[in-house]
């Protein structure tokens, strides 16, 4: 397989997965292309299961860029800088209204990290609970827990949510 094809298979998951951790979308672009930037370098031939090392080279991209984003805005309210800009959606999807998108992601946004990164790497990154567990080095069984728990608290902060409305 080649790094294109990665790319084109794994992409759009893994710029979902880095939101998780970045405050915009050209941040976790960034990170999605250093995660791959980590992986080639460690296996330039490209790896044998690459979903799992992908994950993992994105997500820390995702937080050492989060970091460094601290650290400068750190340096610039110090220094009297610090400008302000308007959130970015996490997701965008055709399917949902603004406003049923807005009520996923606040529920998303309130579940452990934990189980939020399950969620996003078995919905949208397609991966099984096998590959969630490699990544995250945990076991099979603790990541299927994370997603049903997962699961199970964002159906009841959904159904409040549509009571809600």
């Amino acid at each position: 397989m080649d790094w294109e094809t990665l790319l084109d298979q794994y992409g759009a998951a893994l710029l979902l997965y880095a939101r998780q951790w970045t405050a915009s979308h050209q941040e976790a672009e960034e990170a999605v292309q250093e995660g791959f930037v980590k992986v080639w370098r460690a296996r330039p031939n490209g790896p044998d299961q690459p979903a799992p090392l992908l994950y993992r080279a994105v997500k820390q991209s995702a937080i050492d860029l989060a970091r460094k984003r601290v650290r400068r805005r750190q340096r610039e309210k110090a220094a009297g800088a610090l400008e302000t800009g308007e959130p970015v959606a996490m997701f965008e999807s055709g399917f949902e209204s603004k406003e049923r998108r807005d009520q996923i992601e606040r529920a998303l946004a309130k579940l452990p990290a934990e189980q939020r990164e399950v969620v996003v790497m078995k919905i949208w990154g397609e991966l099984t609970f096998r590959q969630i567990a490699e990544t995250l080095d945990v076991s099979a069984n603790t990541a299927a827990s994370r997603y049903r728990y997962a699961l199970r608290t964002l159906r009841k902060e959904l159904a409040t949510a549509g009571a809600a409305r």
